[in-house]
């Protein structure tokens, strides 16, 4: 028998340690994927608190990853118990903050921009010292 969930039991299902998800009616624990996900964890906790139906599907999945979803089925929603607006309360962040990330990001990129340059210009100045010679 499948077990039917009301959303108020769903969405305190919202932390690293503890994520349910509920798409297309159906509702999955995807703690044990949060690490494995393609798109990071932030993606699956913010899919949290709400019916993630339209993110799910906004992706296009591959098939894989449909079937790879059933060994993370745990029941249904209750249709019923689901809010008419849908409200997504962030879960508390247990991450740096994005703008931390965001910081670093930019750096590397410019590092890995900048020291090939770097290479490459040594080389040359080393190339012509020992032409002159």
């Amino acid at each position: 028998m499948t077990k039917v969930h009301a959303f108020n039991e769903v969405s305190e299902h919202n932390k690293k340690d503890d994520c349910w998800v509920v798409i297309s009616g159906k509702v999955y624990d995807v703690t044990s994927f949060l690490d494995d996900h393609p798109g990071g964890d932030d993606v699956l906790l913010t899919a949290t608190g709400k019916d993630a139906t339209d993110d799910f599907e906004d992706v296009g999945h591959s098939d894989d990853a449909r079937e790879m979803m059933k060994k993370y089925y745990i029941g249904e929603i209750e249709s019923s118990t689901l809010p008419a607006e849908r409200k997504y309360t962030p879960p508390t962040p247990t991450v740096p903050s994005a703008g931390n990330q965001q910081g670093s990001g930019n750096l590397w990129k410019i590092l890995q921009f900048l020291l090939p340059l770097l290479i490459l210009g040594a080389a040359f100045a080393l190339r012509s010292l020992y032409q002159k010679e």
